[in-house]
């Protein structure tokens, strides 16, 4: 492939510009994902994180472009594990979450591009260290040469989700966590949002889900837009589990809320979370909200349960126009995360009013 960025120098961007972040399925560039390193994360399991990283990457590289980053040293493993659809660049990081450590891509009322790299710390400073990826959003912007809009906000991509017509969701358990951002109060996050991404109406879930111990609960486990007006909600059926009282709570909140144009939301229910046993006897949950949208696709990660069809109907009703495609997901589970959290889509320019068919 020729997609390969070469390092271009970046302006820096002016503030006075109306930014706003596009939804998900917007025409995409490329996507960026990150190769697995910190192997104390994966254990046992690390080889077999790389072989689902390469098959989510392989999966997207059907649809659209797939930029691969990978410490120095290990581009030549991650080029023999991904097709000839993934390019691959050598950038020193910590670890492999690019939802998380990336930037995001905002356009202007043209349709040109900027990024807004808000602070990471590491899920509050849960792994260390993260000094590399606390800087990876900077530098992955001068590779592709996209102007940087810096914001003094901790914030992770995972822990959003928008419509791209002014409306975002996210969870309290995760933006509101004293471990992120301790001097902001509720009003300054939200309005740092707004600001930022060019939303108007934010909506708060109280809840991601209960065993989301990395993130603390993040929303695209458990709530994603589909197109506005419409999110994907999970649901759990098992009054004995926890997140039985949590995700009521959720739908509870999402029946009774109302976007920035002023719809009530259509929800598409997803059946809970199928539980696997790994080999060590570790159980892991798949969260099938956890996808990725690419040009054209849908990549679900599935988990070799009896809820996959289920999910992945669900999902082929939400996105009718896309090919959904099921892909491995038990050991990036096992790591804390599913496809979404692995993938960042990079938006194409002059795309604010257009929709990826």
């Amino acid at each position: 492939m020729t997609n390969t960025p070469q390092l271009q120098k970046t302006t820096g961007s002016t503030t006075s510009t109306i930014w706003q972040m596009p939804a998900e399925w917007a025409p995409h560039e490329r996507c960026l994902m990150a190769w697995p390193t910190r192997e104390s994360l994966w254990g046992p399991y690390f080889e077999e994180a790389k072989s689902e990283y390469a098959a989510t990457a392989n999966a997207i590289g059907e649809f659209e472009p797939v930029l691969m980053i990978a410490n120095p040293g290990q581009a030549d493993e991650a080029r023999a594990a991904c097709s000839s659809r993934v390019d691959v660049v050598e950038l020193a990081i910590d670890d492999s979450w690019i939802r998380d450590s990336g930037p995001l891509v905002v356009l202007d009322r043209t349709g040109q591009r900027s990024a807004v790299d808000f602070g990471f710390n590491s899920w509050g400073e849960r792994f260390q260290p993260y000094d590399k990826d606390a800087t990876i959003s900077r530098r992955v912007l001068a590779a592709l040469g996209i102007d940087r809009i810096p914001s003094g906000m901790v914030l992770e991509g995972g822990s959003i989700t928008i419509d791209g017509e002014g409306t975002l969701i996210t969870t309290e358990q995760c933006l509101l966590n004293e471990n992120r951002n301790p001097s902001m109060s509720r009003a300054e996050i939200e309005n740092e949002l707004k600001t930022r991404l060019g939303v108007s109406t934010v909506i708060w879930l109280p809840y991601g889900h209960f065993d989301d111990a990395h993130t603390d609960g993040h929303v695209d486990g458990v709530c994603t837009y589909v197109r506005p007006g419409v999110v994907i909600a999970q649901t759990c059926e098992d009054p004995e589990l926890p997140d039985f009282e949590r995700m009521a709570a959720n739908l509870q909140v999402l029946r009774e809320s109302t976007d920035a144009a002023g719809r009530q939301l259509e929800i598409l229910e997803l059946p809970q979370f199928p539980v696997q046993t790994l080999p060590d006897g570790t159980e892991t949950m798949v969260a099938y909200a956890n996808f990725y949208v690419a040009n054209g696709g849908v990549v679900v990660p599935i988990a070799g349960h009896d809820l996959d069809e289920q999910a992945l109907a669900t999902l082929r009703l939400a996105f009718p126009d896309r090919e959904v495609v099921g892909v491995p997901g038990n050991i990036v589970a096992y790591g804390g995360g599913g496809v979404h959290c692995i993938t960042q889509q990079i938006p194409a320019a002059h795309s604010a009013r257009e929709t990826a068919r």
